[in-house]
């Protein structure tokens, strides 16, 4: 499908208002839906064991896709790079890739949601007492589908995030590989309480070098001139990210990707944030100091818009329902 047709459309419209209907549900599963131990369970029943290394050691490899309008963004991607770094992670359970992409369905069609966030994740579970030997775990699969979740509202969208430069070094990618969606957060929620604690939204790490990377689930892109550019080391493959230099190419505007200082990011003309849980989100600030007029950039304007928009058509889905 080309992009270009709807390139220069109204700029950061509201999204539409009124979610559709899904069928009607078991009210005990309308909160969301687990898939535990090879059973749906509602969200807040759902449990794993203390003993699960994916809970005690972080053990454990994960991926996130999103329901829009009754439509799976993604979906293939997503299963493909689970699959992926499970493999990478020494990981096997007992469900092939499309068992899996219908057990993460079923979740969603269980909850009645027509936008969802739907996390599916493998966990290297627990082996016999007295070894610590990985190999002898038993590897472990949950999955469930929640109401679709927000890092920035409809207002913070319009206005823009203050972003925090953090002092907090990333996880080095020589130490854990940032490929693989993992749940080693303590630098990236040590880095959310730095930003707090200057009175900003959010926060960026930095690398040894003092390069940007990444924040707490979103990658980052920089503008100057009209070309962007994005962190290319020390980062997640992170799915909106993909796509946006997917549109951007198909815009005949690609996107670089080297490494991006810390000068670059505050001299930028617009930076934007992209994520599954937010789409395509402005930054305005950095560290209380405006990019530009203060105001979301006419470029990011144009992303998010052709972003939602094609969205809104089932662009990149899978139908969830029928």
């Amino acid at each position: 499908m080309s992009l270009a047709a709807d390139a220069d459309a109204a700029l950061f419209p509201a999204l539409p208002g009124t979610e559709p209907e899904g069928p009607p549900v078991d009210p005990r599963f309308e909160g969301g839906t687990a898939f535990v131990d090879g059973e749906y369970v509602p969200i807040l029943e759902a449990r794993i064991p203390l003993i699960d290394r994916g809970f005690l050691r972080s053990d454990a490899t994960y991926d996130v896709f999103h329901v829009w309008r009754g439509y799976a963004f993604r979906l293939e991607d997503h299963l493909d790079r689970f699959e992926r770094n499970m493999g990478k992670l020494h990981f096997k359970i007992p469900y092939a890739k499309a068992e899996i992409g219908e057990i993460c369905l079923e979740c969603v069609r269980k909850s009645g949601l027509t936008e969802a966030f739907v996390l599916m994740t493998t966990t290297r579970g627990f082996g016999p007492r007295g070894t610590r030997d990985p190999r002898l775990c038993t590897n472990r699969f949950y999955a469930y589908a929640v109401p679709f979740v927000w890092i920035a509202d409809e207002a913070a969208r319009g206005r823009g995030f203050n972003l925090h430069v953090s002092k907090i070094e990333r996880i080095r990618p020589q130490s854990v590989d940032p490929t693989v969606k993992n749940f080693h957060w303590i630098d990236l929620t040590m880095g959310q309480m730095e930003a707090y604690d200057a009175g900003c939204d959010t926060e960026v790490l930095v690398d040894s070098e003092g390069h940007i990377t990444e924040g707490p689930g979103f990658n980052v892109f920089v503008v100057k001139g009209g070309k962007i550019t994005t962190p290319e080391g020390g980062v997640f493959d992170g799915m909106t990210r993909r796509t946006v230099i997917e549109m951007a190419a198909e815009l005949q505007n690609p996107v670089t990707e080297r490494l991006v200082s810390i000068a670059e990011l505050s001299e930028a003309d617009e930076v934007f944030l992209s994520s599954t849980a937010g789409g395509i989100i402005p930054v305005t600030q950095i560290d209380g100091k405006p990019l530009g007029d203060g105001k979301p950039g006419r470029l990011t304007k144009r992303m998010h818009d052709l972003y939602w928009g094609q969205k809104a058509k089932g662009w990149l889905g899978t139908k969830v329902y029928g």
